[in-house]
Protein backbone atom coordinates (compact mmCIF):
# COMPACT_ATOMS: atom_id res chain seq x y z
CA UNK A 1 0.00 0.00 0.00
CA UNK A 2 1.62 3.14 -0.66
CA UNK A 3 1.59 5.75 2.23
CA UNK A 4 3.31 8.71 0.15
CA UNK A 5 3.05 11.89 2.35
CA UNK A 6 2.08 15.10 1.24
CA UNK A 7 3.78 18.12 0.73
CA UNK A 8 4.35 20.82 2.64
CA UNK A 9 2.46 23.01 0.17
CA UNK A 10 -0.55 20.70 0.10
CA UNK A 11 -0.49 20.35 3.64
CA UNK A 12 -0.44 24.24 3.74
CA UNK A 13 -3.62 24.04 1.42
CA UNK A 14 -5.34 21.91 3.49
CA UNK A 15 -5.28 23.91 6.66
CA UNK A 16 -6.49 26.42 4.66
CA UNK A 17 -8.96 24.74 3.08
CA UNK A 18 -9.96 23.38 6.49
CA UNK A 19 -10.17 26.63 8.03
CA UNK A 20 -12.32 28.11 5.06
CA UNK A 21 -14.60 25.02 5.74
CA UNK A 22 -14.81 25.65 9.51
CA UNK A 23 -16.34 29.30 9.07
CA UNK A 24 -18.96 28.29 7.11
CA UNK A 25 -22.61 29.11 8.90
CA UNK A 26 -25.59 26.90 9.40
CA UNK A 27 -27.87 27.46 6.71
CA UNK A 28 -31.78 26.89 7.11
CA UNK A 29 -32.12 24.68 10.32
CA UNK A 30 -35.85 23.77 9.50
CA UNK A 31 -33.77 21.97 5.78
CA UNK A 32 -31.85 20.09 8.43
CA UNK A 33 -30.54 16.40 7.30
CA UNK A 34 -29.86 13.67 10.05
CA UNK A 35 -26.73 13.24 11.60
CA UNK A 36 -24.92 11.28 8.65
CA UNK A 37 -21.73 10.90 10.54
CA UNK A 38 -19.31 8.86 8.93
CA UNK A 39 -21.09 8.84 5.52
CA UNK A 40 -18.65 9.68 2.74
CA UNK A 41 -19.59 10.49 -0.89
CA UNK A 42 -16.94 11.06 -3.94
CA UNK A 43 -18.37 12.38 -7.33
CA UNK A 44 -15.37 11.33 -10.15
CA UNK A 45 -16.59 13.79 -13.00
CA UNK A 46 -15.23 11.94 -16.69
CA UNK A 47 -15.26 15.38 -18.36
CA UNK A 48 -14.93 14.73 -22.11
CA UNK A 49 -18.29 12.31 -22.64
CA UNK A 50 -16.51 8.60 -22.40
CA UNK A 51 -17.79 6.00 -24.67
CA UNK A 52 -19.94 3.79 -22.05
CA UNK A 53 -20.69 1.24 -24.83
CA UNK A 54 -17.61 -0.23 -24.27
CA UNK A 55 -17.12 -0.59 -20.84
CA UNK A 56 -20.23 -1.54 -19.92
CA UNK A 57 -20.99 -3.40 -22.93
CA UNK A 58 -23.95 -5.48 -24.46
CA UNK A 59 -22.90 -8.26 -25.55
CA UNK A 60 -26.13 -9.75 -26.17
CA UNK A 61 -26.91 -6.73 -29.05
CA UNK A 62 -26.34 -8.26 -32.23
CA UNK A 63 -26.57 -4.90 -33.71
CA UNK A 64 -23.95 -3.67 -31.32
CA UNK A 65 -21.38 -5.56 -33.23
CA UNK A 66 -22.77 -4.83 -36.67
CA UNK A 67 -22.46 -1.03 -35.47
CA UNK A 68 -18.80 -1.33 -34.18
CA UNK A 69 -16.56 -3.82 -36.86
CA UNK A 70 -13.47 -1.86 -35.75
CA UNK A 71 -13.83 -1.23 -31.79
CA UNK A 72 -16.48 -3.65 -30.27
CA UNK A 73 -15.60 -5.73 -27.47
CA UNK A 74 -15.68 -9.66 -28.11
CA UNK A 75 -18.31 -11.58 -26.59
CA UNK A 76 -16.92 -13.12 -23.78
CA UNK A 77 -15.31 -16.48 -23.85
CA UNK A 78 -14.11 -15.11 -27.11
CA UNK A 79 -9.91 -13.83 -27.06
CA UNK A 80 -9.90 -10.56 -25.89
CA UNK A 81 -13.25 -10.42 -24.95
CA UNK A 82 -15.80 -9.00 -22.49
CA UNK A 83 -16.15 -10.04 -19.03
CA UNK A 84 -19.69 -11.35 -18.12
CA UNK A 85 -21.70 -9.66 -15.68
CA UNK A 86 -25.23 -11.43 -16.52
CA UNK A 87 -26.72 -12.79 -19.67
CA UNK A 88 -27.17 -9.09 -21.78
CA UNK A 89 -24.14 -7.31 -20.26
CA UNK A 90 -20.34 -7.66 -20.03
CA UNK A 91 -17.16 -5.54 -18.51
CA UNK A 92 -14.15 -4.33 -20.81
CA UNK A 93 -11.68 -6.60 -20.06
CA UNK A 94 -9.03 -4.17 -19.13
CA UNK A 95 -11.25 -3.60 -15.80
CA UNK A 96 -11.47 -7.40 -14.42
CA UNK A 97 -8.56 -6.58 -12.10
CA UNK A 98 -9.62 -3.88 -10.69
CA UNK A 99 -13.72 -3.03 -10.77
CA UNK A 100 -14.93 -6.60 -11.54
CA UNK A 101 -13.64 -7.57 -8.14
CA UNK A 102 -16.05 -4.92 -6.49
CA UNK A 103 -18.71 -6.00 -8.59
CA UNK A 104 -18.34 -9.54 -7.13
CA UNK A 105 -18.75 -8.74 -3.95
CA UNK A 106 -21.60 -6.51 -4.14
CA UNK A 107 -19.51 -3.17 -3.90
CA UNK A 108 -20.04 -1.98 -7.43
CA UNK A 109 -23.51 -1.59 -9.65
CA UNK A 110 -23.91 0.36 -13.16
CA UNK A 111 -26.73 2.09 -14.20
CA UNK A 112 -27.25 2.29 -18.41
CA UNK A 113 -29.42 4.90 -20.06
CA UNK A 114 -28.62 7.47 -17.54
CA UNK A 115 -27.61 11.20 -18.01
CA UNK A 116 -29.46 14.44 -18.76
CA UNK A 117 -32.06 15.32 -20.98
CA UNK A 118 -30.09 17.82 -22.81
CA UNK A 119 -29.72 17.72 -25.97
CA UNK A 120 -27.00 20.32 -27.14
CA UNK A 121 -24.63 16.98 -27.28
CA UNK A 122 -21.78 20.59 -26.22
CA UNK A 123 -18.96 19.17 -23.40
CA UNK A 124 -19.13 22.38 -21.68
CA UNK A 125 -23.14 23.07 -22.11
CA UNK A 126 -23.48 19.94 -21.12
CA UNK A 127 -21.27 20.14 -18.38
CA UNK A 128 -22.28 22.74 -16.77
CA UNK A 129 -25.91 21.65 -16.51
CA UNK A 130 -25.08 18.55 -14.41
CA UNK A 131 -22.88 20.51 -12.44
CA UNK A 132 -25.50 22.90 -11.77
CA UNK A 133 -28.25 20.21 -11.42
CA UNK A 134 -31.13 22.67 -12.35
CA UNK A 135 -34.18 22.51 -14.56
CA UNK A 136 -33.46 23.21 -18.33
CA UNK A 137 -36.12 25.50 -18.75
CA UNK A 138 -35.40 28.96 -16.83
CA UNK A 139 -32.12 30.54 -16.14
CA UNK A 140 -29.54 28.87 -14.66
CA UNK A 141 -27.68 30.43 -11.67
CA UNK A 142 -24.29 29.79 -12.10
CA UNK A 143 -23.34 30.57 -8.15
CA UNK A 144 -25.18 27.42 -7.09
CA UNK A 145 -23.75 23.55 -7.75
CA UNK A 146 -25.68 20.31 -6.99
CA UNK A 147 -23.38 19.18 -4.40
CA UNK A 148 -22.51 22.59 -2.76
CA UNK A 149 -26.93 22.80 -2.19
CA UNK A 150 -26.06 19.00 -0.71
CA UNK A 151 -23.75 20.43 1.91
CA UNK A 152 -26.26 23.23 2.76
CA UNK A 153 -28.49 20.70 3.82
CA UNK A 154 -26.17 18.61 5.23
CA UNK A 155 -24.31 21.32 7.05
CA UNK A 156 -27.31 23.01 8.64
CA UNK A 157 -28.59 20.40 11.42
CA UNK A 158 -26.73 21.32 14.49
CA UNK A 159 -25.84 16.77 14.79
CA UNK A 160 -23.71 17.07 11.89
CA UNK A 161 -21.07 19.47 10.38
CA UNK A 162 -20.37 18.87 6.39
CA UNK A 163 -16.45 19.08 5.22
CA UNK A 164 -16.31 19.79 1.64
CA UNK A 165 -13.37 19.71 -0.49
CA UNK A 166 -13.10 19.63 -4.71
CA UNK A 167 -9.89 17.80 -6.05
CA UNK A 168 -9.25 20.92 -8.72
CA UNK A 169 -7.14 23.50 -9.42
CA UNK A 170 -10.53 25.84 -9.74
CA UNK A 171 -13.52 25.61 -7.43
CA UNK A 172 -15.93 23.49 -10.06
CA UNK A 173 -19.78 24.35 -10.74
CA UNK A 174 -20.84 21.26 -8.79
CA UNK A 175 -19.33 23.14 -5.55
CA UNK A 176 -20.10 26.78 -5.93
CA UNK A 177 -22.63 28.28 -3.81
CA UNK A 178 -23.75 29.83 0.00
CA UNK A 179 -21.85 26.76 1.63
CA UNK A 180 -18.06 26.96 1.81
CA UNK A 181 -15.63 24.74 0.09
CA UNK A 182 -12.20 24.16 0.17
CA UNK A 183 -10.85 23.15 -3.38
CA UNK A 184 -6.95 21.56 -4.28
CA UNK A 185 -5.17 19.33 -6.99
CA UNK A 186 -3.54 16.61 -5.76
CA UNK A 187 -1.23 15.85 -8.95
CA UNK A 188 -1.86 16.15 -12.73
CA UNK A 189 -0.19 13.75 -15.38
CA UNK A 190 0.40 15.01 -18.91
CA UNK A 191 -1.81 14.38 -22.02
CA UNK A 192 -0.83 12.56 -24.88
CA UNK A 193 0.55 13.20 -28.31
CA UNK A 194 0.36 12.62 -31.66
CA UNK A 195 2.90 9.89 -33.38
CA UNK A 196 4.03 11.53 -36.58
CA UNK A 197 6.68 8.37 -37.95
CA UNK A 198 4.17 6.49 -40.38
CA UNK A 199 3.44 10.21 -41.92
CA UNK A 200 7.28 10.51 -42.43
CA UNK A 201 7.95 7.01 -43.27
CA UNK A 202 5.47 7.46 -46.01
CA UNK A 203 6.71 11.37 -47.36
CA UNK A 204 10.04 9.56 -47.53
CA UNK A 205 8.79 6.98 -49.95
CA UNK A 206 8.32 9.34 -52.48
CA UNK A 207 11.18 11.00 -52.36
CA UNK A 208 11.65 13.63 -55.84
CA UNK A 209 8.61 12.40 -57.40
CA UNK A 210 6.31 14.79 -58.99
CA UNK A 211 3.42 13.62 -56.37
CA UNK A 212 6.22 15.03 -53.95
CA UNK A 213 4.19 18.31 -52.92
CA UNK A 214 0.88 16.91 -53.46
CA UNK A 215 1.29 14.25 -50.70
CA UNK A 216 3.07 17.13 -48.54
CA UNK A 217 -0.11 19.21 -48.80
CA UNK A 218 -2.68 16.37 -48.03
CA UNK A 219 -0.29 15.44 -44.54
CA UNK A 220 -0.31 19.20 -43.68
CA UNK A 221 -3.67 19.49 -43.94
CA UNK A 222 -4.68 16.04 -42.58
CA UNK A 223 -2.15 17.35 -39.54
CA UNK A 224 -4.58 20.48 -39.32
CA UNK A 225 -7.31 18.67 -38.91
CA UNK A 226 -6.38 16.40 -36.30
CA UNK A 227 -4.29 19.51 -34.34
CA UNK A 228 -8.28 20.87 -34.91
CA UNK A 229 -10.20 17.93 -33.71
CA UNK A 230 -7.04 17.07 -30.39
CA UNK A 231 -8.00 20.89 -29.53
CA UNK A 232 -11.38 20.24 -29.21
CA UNK A 233 -10.96 17.22 -27.14
CA UNK A 234 -8.21 18.48 -24.73
CA UNK A 235 -11.12 21.61 -24.12
CA UNK A 236 -13.50 19.19 -23.31
CA UNK A 237 -11.28 18.01 -20.38
CA UNK A 238 -11.41 21.58 -18.94
CA UNK A 239 -7.68 21.42 -17.12
CA UNK A 240 -8.91 17.91 -15.20
CA UNK A 241 -6.49 15.52 -14.39
CA UNK A 242 -5.61 12.95 -16.81
CA UNK A 243 -6.44 9.62 -16.01
CA UNK A 244 -2.35 8.69 -16.64
CA UNK A 245 -1.42 8.52 -12.87
CA UNK A 246 -4.79 8.63 -11.49
CA UNK A 247 -4.15 6.15 -8.80
CA UNK A 248 -1.41 8.21 -6.84
CA UNK A 249 -4.09 11.10 -6.58
CA UNK A 250 -6.87 8.47 -5.86
CA UNK A 251 -4.99 7.41 -2.72
CA UNK A 252 -4.37 10.98 -1.53
CA UNK A 253 -8.05 11.52 -1.94
CA UNK A 254 -8.81 8.28 0.21
CA UNK A 255 -5.92 9.17 3.10
CA UNK A 256 -8.00 12.95 3.10
CA UNK A 257 -11.81 11.59 2.75
CA UNK A 258 -11.03 9.01 5.83
CA UNK A 259 -9.77 11.41 8.07
CA UNK A 260 -11.55 14.90 7.06
CA UNK A 261 -13.36 15.03 4.28
CA UNK A 262 -16.84 13.98 3.69
CA UNK A 263 -17.94 15.30 0.52
CA UNK A 264 -15.58 15.27 -2.60
CA UNK A 265 -15.70 15.82 -5.74
CA UNK A 266 -12.79 15.37 -8.44
CA UNK A 267 -12.81 15.61 -12.78
CA UNK A 268 -10.86 13.61 -14.72
CA UNK A 269 -10.52 14.43 -18.26
CA UNK A 270 -9.46 12.75 -21.63
CA UNK A 271 -12.64 10.88 -22.48
CA UNK A 272 -13.52 12.50 -25.81
CA UNK A 273 -12.30 9.67 -28.29
CA UNK A 274 -13.29 10.74 -31.56
CA UNK A 275 -10.77 9.32 -33.67
CA UNK A 276 -8.67 5.77 -32.90
CA UNK A 277 -10.81 4.66 -29.80
CA UNK A 278 -9.31 1.13 -30.26
CA UNK A 279 -11.15 -1.79 -28.67
CA UNK A 280 -10.14 -4.37 -26.07
CA UNK A 281 -6.52 -2.37 -26.39
CA UNK A 282 -5.67 1.03 -27.30
CA UNK A 283 -6.45 4.70 -26.11
CA UNK A 284 -9.94 4.25 -24.45
CA UNK A 285 -8.46 0.71 -22.92
CA UNK A 286 -5.49 2.60 -21.25
CA UNK A 287 -7.24 5.13 -19.77
CA UNK A 288 -9.71 3.10 -18.51
CA UNK A 289 -6.98 0.70 -16.92
CA UNK A 290 -5.64 3.62 -15.13
CA UNK A 291 -8.97 5.28 -13.75
CA UNK A 292 -10.02 1.18 -13.24
CA UNK A 293 -6.21 1.21 -10.77
CA UNK A 294 -7.04 4.52 -8.99
CA UNK A 295 -10.69 3.49 -7.97
CA UNK A 296 -9.00 0.32 -6.75
CA UNK A 297 -6.04 2.24 -5.21
CA UNK A 298 -8.90 4.35 -4.04
CA UNK A 299 -11.00 1.63 -1.49
CA UNK A 300 -8.01 0.10 -0.74
CA UNK A 301 -6.55 3.05 0.82
CA UNK A 302 -9.38 4.03 2.42
CA UNK A 303 -9.45 1.20 3.99
CA UNK A 304 -12.22 -1.41 4.91
CA UNK A 305 -14.27 -0.21 7.86
CA UNK A 306 -14.60 3.52 6.23
CA UNK A 307 -14.96 1.77 2.74
CA UNK A 308 -18.26 0.62 4.12
CA UNK A 309 -19.72 3.97 4.89
CA UNK A 310 -18.79 5.43 1.43
CA UNK A 311 -20.06 5.84 -1.92
CA UNK A 312 -18.33 6.92 -4.93
CA UNK A 313 -20.29 7.90 -7.94
CA UNK A 314 -18.78 7.81 -11.76
CA UNK A 315 -20.85 10.13 -14.15
CA UNK A 316 -19.93 11.89 -17.12
CA UNK A 317 -21.85 14.55 -19.21
CA UNK A 318 -22.94 12.41 -21.65
CA UNK A 319 -22.38 8.92 -24.07
CA UNK A 320 -21.45 8.55 -27.23
CA UNK A 321 -23.03 7.20 -31.04
CA UNK A 322 -23.82 3.76 -30.62
CA UNK A 323 -21.95 3.29 -34.47
CA UNK A 324 -18.27 3.81 -34.78
CA UNK A 325 -17.26 6.60 -37.11
CA UNK A 326 -14.71 6.68 -40.17
CA UNK A 327 -12.39 7.49 -37.78
CA UNK A 328 -12.13 4.54 -35.76
CA UNK A 329 -13.64 6.56 -32.97
CA UNK A 330 -17.44 7.48 -31.63
CA UNK A 331 -19.22 11.17 -31.50
CA UNK A 332 -20.88 13.07 -29.27
CA UNK A 333 -24.10 11.09 -28.48
CA UNK A 334 -26.70 11.27 -25.64
CA UNK A 335 -27.40 8.60 -22.66
CA UNK A 336 -24.61 7.04 -20.88
CA UNK A 337 -23.70 4.75 -17.81
CA UNK A 338 -23.08 5.83 -13.96
CA UNK A 339 -21.17 3.68 -11.63
CA UNK A 340 -22.13 3.42 -8.05
CA UNK A 341 -19.40 2.06 -6.11
CA UNK A 342 -19.21 1.50 -2.23
CA UNK A 343 -18.78 -0.89 0.67
CA UNK A 344 -22.45 -0.68 2.02
CA UNK A 345 -24.34 -1.28 -1.41
CA UNK A 346 -28.11 -2.83 -1.21
CA UNK A 347 -27.31 -6.49 -2.17
CA UNK A 348 -30.19 -5.71 -4.52
CA UNK A 349 -28.00 -3.28 -6.35
CA UNK A 350 -24.18 -4.37 -5.98
CA UNK A 351 -22.95 -6.93 -8.48
CA UNK A 352 -26.21 -6.07 -10.82
CA UNK A 353 -26.92 -3.53 -13.53
CA UNK A 354 -29.58 -1.37 -12.62
CA UNK A 355 -32.18 0.70 -13.71
CA UNK A 356 -34.69 1.23 -16.34
CA UNK A 357 -33.17 -0.51 -19.40
CA UNK A 358 -34.11 -1.83 -23.07
CA UNK A 359 -32.81 -3.65 -25.60
CA UNK A 360 -30.37 -1.78 -27.55
CA UNK A 361 -31.61 -2.27 -31.36
CA UNK A 362 -31.95 0.48 -34.38
CA UNK A 363 -35.66 1.06 -33.44
CA UNK A 364 -34.67 1.69 -29.98
CA UNK A 365 -31.58 4.21 -30.52
CA UNK A 366 -32.52 7.81 -29.47
CA UNK A 367 -32.59 9.63 -32.84
CA UNK A 368 -31.14 6.75 -34.52
CA UNK A 369 -27.65 7.35 -33.38
CA UNK A 370 -27.42 7.07 -29.32
CA UNK A 371 -28.29 5.60 -26.14
CA UNK A 372 -31.48 7.08 -24.91
CA UNK A 373 -31.97 8.51 -21.34
CA UNK A 374 -34.39 6.83 -19.26
CA UNK A 375 -32.71 7.41 -15.71
CA UNK A 376 -32.71 10.91 -15.69
CA UNK A 377 -29.67 11.71 -13.45
CA UNK A 378 -31.30 13.87 -10.87
CA UNK A 379 -34.16 11.94 -10.16
CA UNK A 380 -31.36 8.95 -9.54
CA UNK A 381 -28.65 11.43 -7.67
CA UNK A 382 -31.80 12.54 -5.55
CA UNK A 383 -32.64 9.31 -4.92
CA UNK A 384 -29.52 8.07 -4.19
CA UNK A 385 -29.22 10.66 -1.93
CA UNK A 386 -32.14 10.69 -0.03
CA UNK A 387 -31.49 7.10 1.04
CA UNK A 388 -28.11 7.89 1.85
CA UNK A 389 -28.44 10.66 4.29
CA UNK A 390 -32.45 9.65 5.39
CA UNK A 391 -33.35 13.13 3.43
CA UNK A 392 -36.94 14.34 3.58
CA UNK A 393 -38.75 15.04 0.18
CA UNK A 394 -37.94 18.71 0.80
CA UNK A 395 -34.49 18.00 1.82
CA UNK A 396 -33.97 16.54 -2.18
CA UNK A 397 -36.26 19.09 -3.49
CA UNK A 398 -33.30 22.11 -2.09
CA UNK A 399 -30.95 19.71 -3.20
CA UNK A 400 -32.74 19.18 -7.04
CA UNK A 401 -35.85 21.59 -7.17
CA UNK A 402 -38.81 19.93 -9.13
CA UNK A 403 -37.77 16.58 -9.20
CA UNK A 404 -39.25 13.24 -8.02
CA UNK A 405 -36.40 10.88 -6.36
CA UNK A 406 -35.96 7.84 -8.42
CA UNK A 407 -35.22 5.46 -5.81
CA UNK A 408 -33.38 2.51 -7.33
CA UNK A 409 -32.48 1.26 -3.88
CA UNK A 410 -28.29 1.59 -4.10
CA UNK A 411 -28.14 1.69 -0.80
Amino acid sequence: MNHDPLPSPTRRRLLQAGAALSLAAPVGRLLAAPAAEGTRLLVVFLRGAYDCCNVLVPTASDFYYQSRPSIAIPRPGQPNGAVALDADWGLHPVLAPTLLPLFQKGQAAFIPFAGTDDLTRSHFETQDGIELGQALSGRRDYGSGFLNRLAQVLGAGPLHEVAPIAFTDQLPLSMRGAARVGNMALGNAGGRGMDARQTADIAAMYGQSPLKGSVAEGFALQDEVRRSIQAEMDQASRNAISAKGFELVARRMARLMRERFDLGFVDVGGWDTHVNQGGSSGYLANRLQELGSGLAGFTEELGEEAWRDTVVVVISEFGRTFRENGNKGTDHGHGTVYWVLGGGLAASAGGHVVGKQQALTAQTLFQNRDWPVLNEYRALLGGLFQRMYGLSAAQVASVFPGVAPLDLRLV
